[in-house]
């Protein structure tokens, strides 16, 4: 099969004279012409060249409702009406921060910010405030925003990282100053045992331990059982506050997050992407302990576009419907993902292809490997993730759009006969490696 992309790269190349490497975000770099969308509904999206797909990408994950969600799009447009930047106060954000703090476990204050990158920014600088600790600790594999402090180890290459039980800070990019890594320490996901000797090699020294309490940046791996209860007693026991990186799992594992899906409450918590339906909108919440270091004017926090009316008018929109019908959103999102995991494993299954298929449902991975289980970064590093560039790029081909690095996200639009469809595009695409 071969879609006609003559549109497309007519824009591409027009795109590469005046935009930097032709995307404006590394993350939409391809080996061929980049998806050009011109519209989106439900769980389809349709190119500039008439091709339709199946879309499991959902803007990243934010469009957890689907593609303009009708409640959704009323509420910007009416928003849109009476007024778009404000840099002041309005209603809108105090019931939108009201509904934050009953829905999420460890939210008894809110700020707003527009993208994900900036409150992780706003948590570690209030961590190190509140706990007057300069040094930070994240895992490998996980990635917390593209600012210059926490874009490391995301994906190093392994022969760069040190080894598996003590990691090194390998940075992200070039242009990153290098003082950065001074305060930062590297750990293994799921090895208890890697991190208690860290956080008693720098007790007294580390503000905020900060994680993604599932891993979806790095394949969609789950905390072993018990794993994240013990982190949190650690950071209890040293005075360290824990950090959830929400971006991704809050509002889709559960109203309340990972962190109500887990079981297991954090000091902070930064969200952002599902929370307003595909507006930028994020959030630190947290402790009242913690976060009126703000109030209090010892943390500054601060932006023109923050908790701006149109964003927070689909946010409003977006947690209402999250809230008000959990039992239906989140047992279609379950189920459906379920579904389709399930279909897509019987399907490598039947070709005799060793796959991986795991994740909570809602948000899950395929990985190109024989291991029965993925447990962190040195074990998705060791799939085959040449292979999953060409399944990705023969499933666009069969109009089914994935995330290219072997993630998908659901939606409550994915129905039965698109799971149905899904799995056959992806029989036949296994079939054309």
């Amino acid at each position: 099969m071969t879609r006609n992309l003559d549109v497309s790269r007519d824009l591409y190349a027009t795109a590469q004279r005046f935009i930097a490497g032709g995307v404006s975000s590394d993350a939409r770099r391809t080996a061929g012409v980049p998806l050009y969308v011109d519209r989106a509904a439900g769980a389809r999206i349709w190119d500039v060249d008439g091709n339709v797909y199946l879309d499991y990408v959902l803007g990243q994950g934010p469009a957890l409702l689907g593609h303009c969600p009708a409640p959704v799009a009323e509420a910007v447009a009416a928003q849109v009406a009476r007024g778009i930047v404000y840099s002041a106060q309005h209603a809108a954000e105090v019931r939108v921060a009201e509904r934050v703090c009953a829905m999420v476990p460890s939210a008894e204050r809110v700020r707003f910010n527009t993208v994900g990158s900036e409150a992780v920014h706003a948590a570690l600088r209030l961590a190190r405030g509140y706990t007057e600790r300069s040094k930070i600790l994240k895992f490998e594999g996980h990635y917390h925003g593209w600012l210059d402090p926490v874009l490391y180890s995301v994906h190093p290459a392994v022969d760069l990282a040190g080894p598996a039980a003590a990691p090194v800070a390998v940075p992200g990019t070039a242009g990153q100053q290098h003082g950065h890594s001074d305060d930062l320490i590297i750990c293994p996901w799921n090895d208890l045992e890697a991190l208690t000797r860290l956080m008693d090699q720098h007790a007294g020294q580390i503000a905020a331990v900060i994680t993604e309490p599932v891993l979806c940046n790095t394949g969609a791996i789950e905390p072993d059982p018990g794993y994240l209860q013990a982190v949190r007693e650690l950071c209890d026991r040293h005075g360290t506050l824990l950090i959830f990186d929400e971006i991704i799992t809050g509002f889709r594992l559960a109203p309340g997050g990972a962190q109500e899906y887990l079981g297991i409450t954090p000091d902070l918590s930064i969200f952002g992407k599902a929370m307003a339906g595909g507006m930028p909108v994020s959030a630190l919440a947290g402790k009242a302990a913690v976060l009126d270091h703000i109030s209090a004017g010892k943390v500054a926090h601060a932006g023109t576009f923050n908790s701006q009316p149109v964003g927070i008018a689909a946010a409003e929109a977006t947690l209402r419907i999250l809230d008000e019908q959990r039992e239906e959103v989140y047992g279609t999102l379950f189920a459906r993902g379920e579904a389709l995991m399930e279909g897509l494993r019987a399907a490598a299954d039947k070709a005799g292809v060793p796959m991986l298929v795991a994740g909570p449902g809602p948000v899950f991975q395929t990985y190109f490997t024989g291991a029965r289980t993925v447990r962190d970064y040195r074990d998705f590093a060791a799939t085959d993730r040449a292979m999953m560039g060409r399944l990705h790029a023969a499933l666009l081909e069969r109009g089914v759009n994935m995330v290219p690095r072997g993630l998908w996200f659901m939606s409550t639009e994915h129905t039965e006969a698109d799971i149905t469809a899904t799995v056959d595009a992806f029989t036949d695409a296994l079939g054309a490696l």
